[in-house]
This record gives C-alpha cells, structure tokens and sequence, in this order.
C-alpha cells in the first residue's frame, strides 16, 4: 500500500443508477455469501437481495466507489419520520476499509434531508458489531424475509438533527461531544422503531 494516496484513493458516494440494479444486487449475493452461507441458504436469499432497475430511486439507493469500480451500496427505504437501511452490502474485497462506514454515514445524511428522524434494520448476524459500532442499538428481534424460522437482531440509530461533518468544532459545540468528535444521537432501547422490512 503507498503512503501518502490514502486522501486521493477515498472512495466516494453518489446516487445509484437504475442500470446499475443488476451489478448492485450481485455484489449483495457475494457480500453475503462472503459470511459463509451455504449455497441453498444464499439462494434462499436472492429474492430478497435483488434490487430492480425501477427501485433504485424510490429505494433511494447510494453506491460508494472508487476509480469508477462499485464497493458497496446502501438504501434507505420508508416514509419519514421512521424509515429503515433496507439493504447495505460491501464488496468483499473490500470490507474492512471503511466503505461500510462511509455509506452508513451518507445513509443518516441522506435520511436527515429526507425528513427522517429515526432508522431501523434488521441485520444479519454478522453485521450487527457493525452496526453497534456505528451508534445504532439492539432494540429487538425480526424474523428473515427469506429463511422460514430465522430471527434477525433489529437495530436503531436516531438520524442527528444536524450534520456534524459541518456543525462547529469544538467543546459543547452542536453536534459534537464534550472532546470535539462527531456525536451521534441513539434510541433507547425501550424506543422500538416500526419494524418495517426491505
């Protein structure tokens, strides 16, 4: 890895294209089989991991990539004020980077203009540390969408009244925490998000 391209090899997020659905739903059947999952348990999947061309919008769907080459994606789905992240996958190759960081930050950036106050998603065992590390918490169980008998762990984050990559830096500054970082606003886990699936 060469020092000092960090800056210039960040990837970037922009609004996915509705000719993208197909690349976007095989990255999520990879992402997801990269966990493990047998083949019958991945093809039980793929109905549920499949974004069509005329749901990239409405799913306001968001792609992170670099050099042109799609790392992940991200939707965020529903009607404000509550709404869910229906389908976040990255890349095997590239997991471990920081492009599930990036899109699950444009996610509350987008879900704040949007009008939401509040996200939920139901998340793979897999990703709920991710998920937790991120500043959303466990506030139930979901059954899968696609595995009869299977429950997912359901988690919440609040969407943050203000962005803090532009609030004022600073001690007690608005959006920011008592040493100058990005804080974020959570659910308490008594709070329970409407449940709404992908």
């Amino acid at each position: 890895m060469a020092t000092g391209t960090a800056r210039a090899d960040r990837p970037s997020v922009r609004a996915a294209l509705p000719e993208e659905a197909v690349r976007l739903s095989e990255l999520a059947i990879r992402s997801k089989a990269h966990w493990g999952y047998d083949g019958a348990f991945v093809a039980a999947c793929r109905e549920e991991l499949t974004l069509r061309p005329d749901e990239v919008t409405r799913r306001r769907t968001a792609v992170a990539e670099r050099d042109g080459e799609i790392l992940g994606f991200v939707t965020v789905e529903g009607r404000p004020p509550h709404g869910s992240i229906g389908l976040m996958f990255v890349d095997p190759p590239a997991i471990g980077q920081g492009v599930g960081r990036l899109l699950f930050e444009d996610a509350l950036h987008r879900a704040r203009a949007a009008g939401f106050t509040r996200l939920s998603v139901d998340a793979d065992p897999n990703a709920e540390g991710f998920y937790r590390a991120m500043g959303a918490v466990r506030t139930g169980t979901a059954p899968s969408g696609s595995i009869p008998g299977r429950v997912l762990p359901q988690l919440a984050v609040r969407v943050p009244e203000t962005d803090p990559d532009r609030a004022a830096e600073g001690p007690g500054s608005a959006g920011r925490d008592a040493d100058g970082a990005a804080s974020r606003r959570l659910l308490r886990p008594s709070a329970r998000p409407s449940g709404e699936r992908p």
